[in-house]
């Protein structure tokens, strides 16, 4: 499946438009950068989290796939805003999300950091934003 089409099929399962700067940052490769700075502490330091691996689509891994983020959200009880995108060192504990709940599916979804307690907290307006803060 071509690379349009393998989008289409993910935002078609999702029920939502991927940001393009997300489908850019795939397609340059692994994340270089990986710390996120915070103005909230998390279980991981006062200032900071670590984004581990960007998860991509497509297959039974990616976002729109049998363990993407439908499976996520329901096993690791993240809360119900958009789709995980974002997976930490911790292997579940906390994880980052697009949050569509203000922008609706069609709109650019904010960026959240998901901790232990399991409530969103934002961290960027756009996916964009989200990329030129880490360090």
């Amino acid at each position: 499946m071509d690379e349009p089409s393998r989008v289409a099929a993910a935002e078609h399962t999702l029920g939502v438009r991927l940001p393009r700067s997300y489908l850019a940052a795939l397609a340059a490769g692994p994340l270089l950068r990986r710390r996120c700075p915070s103005s909230f502490p998390t279980s991981w330091a006062g200032d900071h989290f670590e984004v581990e691996v960007l998860l991509g689509i497509g297959g039974p891994d990616g976002i729109d796939g049998e363990f993407g983020s439908a499976y996520l959200v329901a096993e690791w009880e993240y809360p119900d805003v958009g789709v995980v995108i974002g997976m930490t060192p911790s292997g579940g504990h906390d994880t980052v999300m697009f949050d569509y709940s203000t922008s609706g599916p069609a709109g650019e979804p904010a960026v959240v950091y998901v901790d232990e307690d399991r409530v969103s907290r934002r961290v960027a307006r756009s996916f964009a934003e989200f990329l030129g803060k880490l360090e």
